[in-house]
């Protein structure tokens, strides 16, 4: 079974979209209008990646205290140095993860907040 689709809490849309093909060169699939009050469905798609990234509605700017997507990635050390030199805030660095030997993981804030795991296979 594959997940072809994440929801990622927003305040903000258009910071978030800038965020997202920034960063991670995700490219925009859809960005229509949803109603009357400017929001919009806004779907992304991560390069080399199956997953697409749609927002959904935030009541506040207050981020969720808990990481809120994990990117698999190849080189964990070599995206966090490119975020470092973007002025990501890097929430932990990358090292071993506890729960699995063997695999690294680190933590991330995007624009809105919101805390991100990147790891390895």
């Amino acid at each position: 079974m594959h997940v072809q689709f994440a929801e990622l809490p927003v305040f903000d849309q258009e910071r978030a979209k800038a965020f997202y093909v920034a960063h991670f060169d995700c490219r925009t699939v859809a960005d229509q209008p949803m109603g009357k009050d400017r929001w919009r469905w806004i779907e992304l798609k991560f390069a080399d990646a199956e997953t697409t990234l749609h927002f959904v509605r935030r009541k506040d700017d207050v981020p969720s205290a808990e990481p809120g997507l994990v990117l698999v990635d190849a080189n964990v050390e070599a995206t966090v140095e490119k975020l470092k030199t973007r002025g990501v805030e890097i929430v932990t660095e990358p090292m071993q993860a506890r729960w699995q030997p063997g695999r690294t993981v680190a933590e991330f804030r995007d624009s809105e907040g919101n805390r991100m795991v990147i790891a390895s296979r």
